[in-house]
């Protein structure tokens, strides 16, 4: 049986995010903008999450990663 915490379509919110990435909000924001760190999917109003498998496509080369 496969774990669901490791299942690539699990949402991360964002303090999951910069811990993983070691990005502070605000640069993980100028980042999305850019166009260099995966877009988030809006959950709510004022909620939002990435998606696991995005920000491990992103962490395996985080500095030529191009949003998609």
């Amino acid at each position: 049986m496969t774990n669901p915490a490791n299942h690539p379509t699990r949402l991360l919110r964002r303090h999951e995010v910069e811990h993983m990435t070691g990005l502070s909000r605000s640069t993980i924001y100028a980042r999305i903008k850019n166009l260099t760190f995966p877009c988030a999917i809006r959950l709510g109003a004022r909620a939002v999450a990435w998606r696991l498998s995005d920000i491990e496509e992103f962490l395996r080369n985080p500095f030529s990663y191009v949003a998609h």
